[in-house]
């Protein structure tokens, strides 16, 4: 919990993949709090307030999970709204002459979020929601010691170089630096 807010505050996109993995971890414990409890707060000997605090945040993931139906698969409501908002900016960056950089980047990964796209179930989700999938699954099998094969590599490496940029095209945003007008100084 701690966790989240500080990267929310600082990596939009760490934030994104943290939050998905904080999802597995809850299904993984049959989304009981008092497991979680045990496997994420208790060892951390958190001051009684945090523990609370704590405590109480994966409480409301869990009920979240369990009305939005989300027990097994998919994704909480506010993590969609990441993407929904990192998707806006998307295609207001991909509009802007004012950075290029940012569409070379784009344009550099796209052939490998088609490519994942094709080989995954990713058909009829945005671009970027495959753009996570692809990184959510290589973080995993590094996390798991699986093998990746160099061709995985390259590409996630790509379209990770991508999610930089929007990441920190998005803090800027949020932090109200983004100038985006069309009219160019």
């Amino acid at each position: 919990m701690f966790v989240s807010r500080e990267l929310r505050k600082k990596n939009i996109a760490e934030y994104l993949l943290y939050m998905w993995q904080v999802e597995d971890i809850i299904r993984a414990n049959g989304l009981s709090l008092e497991r979680i409890k045990e496997l994420l707060v208790v060892p951390y000997n958190l001051p009684p307030e945090a523990e609370a605090e704590a405590v109480e945040w994966y409480s409301n993931l869990i009920e979240m999970m369990r009305l939005e139906e989300v027990k097994e698969k998919g994704h909480l409501q506010i993590n969609k709204n990441v993407i929904i908002n990192l998707t806006d900016l998307h295609h207001r960056l991909l509009k802007s002459p004012k950075v290029p950089f940012y569409s070379a980047a784009y344009y550099k990964a796209l052939p490998f979020i088609v490519e994942f796209r094709s080989k995954s179930d990713g058909r009829g989700k945005s671009e970027l929601e495959n753009c996570f999938d692809a990184l959510y699954i290589v973080w995993m099998m590094k996390l798991q010691k699986r093998e990746i094969n160099e061709g995985t590599l390259n590409a996630t490496a790509e379209i990770s170089r991508f999610i930089s940029m929007l990441s920190l095209y998005f803090k800027e945003d949020e932090e109200g630096k983004l100038d985006l007008d069309d009219e160019l100084i």
